[in-house]
């Protein structure tokens, strides 16, 4: 049987958050004014890791999906193909090259992570301290630092324009840092019946986690 190589920490890059109050100023306006009325979305994306010293040790590119309530979907295309499917109580993750599936409880893998806000609808305030810190690149920026000591992420930056979520870079404990940049960003499309459905191939190795 394989030996399992991947982890489910950096599978939870969804940093879309809860809706912000009344009388926030720019950037935490166009947090909300993309939220507030988001009940799907779907973008492409292309996504690097870089590793302490600020060295590229990974670059990929994909497809990702959501559907309140619960439910998410990453499609990686390049360099490997791979799959992540939170379909409202497990996340799934499909991993063709070393033909093995790997199986999580979703409240457990979510649990602490920006991610239960975009697909679940907590007040930002109860998780993070938000800090609104300004425009610059073109962008209107957004700091989160999460409340959880326990949180495998130390640092969130979202950067918007024009009410649409255009780039978010996390920090973990250990100084890397994962960036996204997003886009043909789609709000609101109607998915298939059975889109955030996991179907594992029967000759996969599965992996409890």
């Amino acid at each position: 049987m394989k030996k399992q190589t991947r982890m489910f920490k950096w599978l939870i890059p969804l940093l879309w958050l809860a809706a912000m109050p009344a009388g926030a100023s720019s950037s935490l306006q166009q947090m909300e004014r993309f939220l507030s009325d988001m009940q799907s979305l779907q973008a492409s994306f292309e996504q690097s890791v870089l590793d302490p010293q600020q060295h590229q040790a990974a670059r990929s590119q994909g497809v990702f999906s959501m559907q309140r309530p619960g439910l998410f979907r990453w499609d990686y295309a390049e360099p490997d193909k791979q799959q992540i499917i939170a379909d409202g109580s497990q996340i799934w993750l499909l991993d063709p090259d070393l033909e093995q599936v790997s199986v999580q409880s979703q409240d457990s893998a979510l649990q602490g992570t920006p991610a239960m806000f975009l697909i679940g609808g907590d007040p930002v305030e109860k998780h993070f301290e938000v800090i609104d810190i300004g425009d610059s690149q073109g962008f209107a920026w957004v700091e989160l630092i999460p409340r959880d000591k326990e949180s495998q992420f130390v640092r969130v930056l979202l950067a918007f324009q024009q009410n649409l979520l255009q780039r978010m870079e996390m920090t973990d404990a250990f100084g890397q840092i994962t960036r996204f940049q997003f886009y043909d960003i789609k709000q609101n499309p109607k998915f298939e019946s059975g889109f955030f459905v996991f179907a594992r191939p029967e000759y996969y190795d599965l992996y409890q986690q």
